[in-house]
């Protein structure tokens, strides 16, 4: 069942209302991370309303569930059946910390199977489409879910792990696919290497770019620049995590927000802050709670994404749910705090995308006397030759946006990393 086969907000309420009773009493007594903490809340499948659910279920956060592998080698205790049930295993990227393993029963795995035919439908691919993977095959849960549910979607699927990206571009090319997987990242990339090879992308087929693994594909910028590049296709947004599964896709009727599948996610927007819930426009951490996850959930996980719900609550073309307005707009942790400002990594990339002459930065973050600072450095084409204009231009941009002085370093083309998986831009001295 999908939010949009659901019709009602009452309806997607108490379908999650059904499914997490159905989740709490799966979870009793067999799952040693959540029993004991389900007990002491007095929480159990008979639970009334979402309301008390809220009410009473603690937060769960990563730091937990990572101290709980520690101590419990190699997967943890967050699991509800016997290891034999267990057949698929993944792990976290590790961005902020020690990486988690999860593992997946068949039917978790069919679960998220089915959410990503949703992100595949809402952007328009079928079985008549050849998709492309252009990233390598590793530990992490988001291409493998993908793969596989293109496969059942009845769809040509092509994995390119393992190749060089003018071997993907040749790839892509003789397959003539319409449907092109990877992160905003790489899909830059692949179009940098494309002019730089001489190969002309407006000879492809490729008519719809789905990206995920980093913000970028709600990002305006972002979004122009590969369309731009990618003179064919279109951009469309997906977000999920190893932890929790996929969880959003572009809302069709909102370039650049994302709507959250409610049928398979309970979400909340909270104050990292208070854990007060925030009121639609402010931003806030998504919380999630995985409804259909049954071998290894989570309840009212903190993911650290910030988030901003869109201000008004409606029904979006027949679909109903949470719409996250700007997609995901960083992490709590990344957030900064400048001179009184709030600066988003979101923010950040909208501005540099939208100077062509940049073909990659970086940002570091530092203290001078005591508070916090960035320097950004910056990449330019190559050829291009006016480095004092630009960084006059750029300073002036972020002057003009958030009324801050941000220092500006253009480097030698070909010196900063380039990235095919989640890129990071990002260190802090």
């Amino acid at each position: 069942m999908t939010a949009c086969d659901l019709g009602s907000r009452a309806q997607i309420r108490a379908h999650q209302l059904d499914e997490l009773r159905r989740l709490l009493d799966e979870l009793l007594p067999g799952n040693r991370f959540y029993t004991p903490v389900l007990r002491e809340a007095g929480i159990d499948g008979s639970i009334s309303d979402l309301e008390e659910f809220f009410a009473k279920m603690p937060f769960t956060e990563k730091k937990a569930l990572v101290e709980d592998q520690r101590l419990h080698p190699p997967y943890g205790t967050n699991l509800t059946y016997p290891l034999a049930r267990y057949t698929r295993l993944h792990q976290t990227s590790a961005t902020s910390g020690v990486p988690m393993r999860w593992l997946d029963t068949p039917e978790s795995w069919q679960w998220m199977l089915e959410s990503w035919k949703q992100v595949y439908r809402a952007a328009g691919a079928s079985a008549a489409d050849c998709i492309y993977f252009a990233f390598s095959f590793g530990p992490f849960l988001g291409f493998w879910t993908a793969f596989d549910a293109a496969t059942q979607l009845g769809a040509l699927s092509i994995p390119a792990g393992g190749l060089s990206s003018v071997a993907r571009l040749e790839g892509l090319r003789a397959h003539r696919a319409t449907v092109l997987c990877s992160t905003p990242t790489y899909a830059l990339r692949l179009a940098q290497v494309a002019a730089e090879e001489s190969i002309d992308l407006a000879a492809f087929d490729v008519r719809t770019i789905i990206v995920a693994g980093e913000p970028g594909g709600s990002i305006p910028a972002v979004r122009e620049s590969i369309e731009a590049a990618w003179p064919t296709a279109r951009v469309f947004d997906h977000h999920g995590m190893t932890e929790v599964g996929p969880v959003s896709h572009e809302c069709p009727d909102e370039p650049g927000s994302l709507i959250i599948m409610e049928s398979a996610y309970l979400p909340e927007i909270i104050d990292p802050e208070t854990l007060r819930p925030v009121e639609p426009g402010a931003a806030g951490e998504l919380v999630l709670t995985t409804l259909g996850r049954l071998g290894s959930p989570l309840l009212r996980y903190r993911t650290g994404d910030l988030v901003r719900q869109h201000p008004i609550a409606r029904e979006a073309g027949g679909r109903f749910g949470l719409i996250l307005e700007g997609g995901i707009l960083g992490r709590v942790d990344d957030m900064i705090h400048i001179r009184g400002v709030n600066v988003f990594p979101s923010a950040v990339d909208e501005v540099l995308h939208s100077f062509p002459e940049v073909v990659e930065y970086r940002v570091e973050v530092y203290r001078q006397r005591s508070l916090p600072e960035i320097r950004i450095q910056v990449e330019p084409a190559a050829g291009y030759r006016d480095l004092r204009l630009l960084r006059l231009r750029m300073q002036e941009r972020f002057r003009a946006l958030f009324n801050l002085r941000v220092s500006i370093v253009t480097v030698e083309p070909g010196s900063l990393p380039r990235f095919e998986m989640k890129a990071k831009r990002w260190r802090r001295a």
